[in-house]
């Protein structure tokens, strides 16, 4: 075992260990990306469903929620497992397991070990105090949606990554700002913000990061609560099976494949919100990256692997941007590759990640823009290479906009901030430009 990983294996074993010796109602882990979150939830639950105690399992989507079943019964198949849904909910091939029971009500269930579902679904079911339950994504979660499903249970692990999005909402939140039952905090600032003796555990690696990776995003979105690579040096690779024709988006693809990062800078230019060009240019990028067969190696997988479709994705700030990408990619033939937005791309794992930035090309940074959670979602996906597309100008952008939002009282200040956030990532891309156009 390395040093790494028996540091990370302390902090599993002190967090077990408060969540089920300790006294108080509730234990919080922050967990960097890829620090093996899912794992620690899914070991949480089953160490305590084998002593016999049942396990409530609250997560936000039905995508978590199926992970997380897939995961539990591959570890534990003698366990039984229910999956709560709604009626409109599909199983997917994730929960087709001998063990797992789908059903909309708790006494269809065929009394399982552990019960999982949605926050969405936990809100509606009428049952006694469950004497476990585990949050996971608890900074996902909004604090209205915490006080609903809190009734339903005695003690709780509260799991999540406290760098990525915020809880948000399409409707005007103001009124109810800096007030301690804001709605619009997350579930975990307000449950330390009334407890705060609750024990709170930092996961100290990431299994995802490379060596690369890990050292600037921890610098630009955890400065105080910082982590490190897992892997050394060298046991991770990506290269390509032919050589390039020596232009911008093989110098690109290049620098990617040697350092991990790579910078691909369009000239500067004010653009409506979905540039074609720079469309163009990222599904451009992903196409030359399969065209030339990028392979990898890593600890996970030591022999050399085609880099597939399925493999890669491409994250924007916007849905129109979104649908811009995919429509460009379906019409060139490659629907496999993932295409979404950071919030959608939350808690998902590739092995090559193309962003476009969310600054590129705009006269103005807006609070939305300058959001630090989206940005570190965006460039903390990949295990081998990300590449950033953006048009040349976002310097002069900082710079014309520094911090302008507002001082609540009763709000913690966050940091780093948003600009400070883009700053330090900038600073990092730098060292890894390759001018386009």
């Amino acid at each position: 075992m390395t040093g790494a990983a028996e540091e990370a294996e302390q902090v599993v074993g002190a967090v077990l260990s408060d969540f089920t010796n300790g006294g108080g109602r509730g234990v919080v882990v922050d967990s960097p990306p890829g620090a093996g979150k899912s794992t620690l939830v899914a070991r949480a639950a089953v160490e305590i469903a084998r002593r016999g105690e049942p396990v409530m399992l609250v997560a936000q989507t039905n995508e978590q929620v199926d992970a997380l079943i897939d995961r539990i019964a591959r570890q534990a198949p003698e366990l039984r497992i229910g999956r709560l849904s709604a009626t409109t909910y599909e199983p997917t091939p994730r929960v087709a397991h001998p063990g797992v029971t789908v059903a909309g009500r708790l006494e269809d269930l065929n009394d399982p070990h552990i019960v999982a579902g949605t926050a969405a679904k936990w809100m509606h079911v009428t049952c006694p105090p469950w004497p476990w339950a585990i949050i996971d994504e608890a900074y996902q979660m909004r604090s209205d949606t915490l006080l609903r499903v809190a009734g339903r249970f005695e003690r709780a692990l509260f799991v999540g990554d406290p760098g990525q999005l915020d809880p948000f909402s399409i409707i005007e939140v103001d009124r109810w700002t800096g007030l301690t039952w804001d709605p619009m905090q997350s579930a975990v600032a307000a449950l330390l913000r009334h407890n705060p003796d609750l024990p709170v555990h930092q996961l100290p690696v990431s299994w995802r990061l490379s060596g690369s990776a890990a050292p600037p995003v921890s610098a630009a979105f955890y400065p105080f609560t910082g982590f490190q690579a897992a892997t050394s040096p060298g046991e991770r690779r990506m290269d390509y099976r032919t050589r390039g024709f020596g232009g911008p988006a093989d110098e690109t693809l290049e620098t990617a494949a040697r350092t991990g990062w790579a910078f691909h800078e369009l000239p500067a230019r004010h653009t409506l919100r979905t540039d074609t060009q720079a469309v163009d240019a990222i599904v451009g990028l992903a196409e030359r990256a399969l065209q030339r067969g990028a392979t990898t190696w890593s600890e996970a997988t030591p022999e050399e692997t085609p880099l597939s479709a399925d493999r890669i994705a491409i994250g924007a700030a916007h849905r129109d941007q979104v649908a811009a990408i995919r429509r460009t990619l379906t019409t060139r033939g490659f629907p496999a590759i993932k295409v979404d937005t950071a919030n959608r791309l939350q808690g998902s794992e590739y092995d090559l990640v193309l962003v476009l930035h969310p600054l590129s090309g705009r006269r103005d940074a807006t609070e939305f823009h300058l959001e630090s959670g989206r940005l570190c979602v965006l460039t903390s996906r990949h295990r081998h290479a990300c590449i950033v597309v953006a048009r040349a100008g976002i310097q002069e952008l900082l710079d014309a906009h520094p911090p302008t939002e507002p001082m609540h009282l009763g709000v913690p200040a966050k940091f780093p901030d948003g600009w400070e956030a883009n700053q330090a990532m900038l600073t990092h891309l730098r060292d890894h430009r390759v001018t386009a156009g």
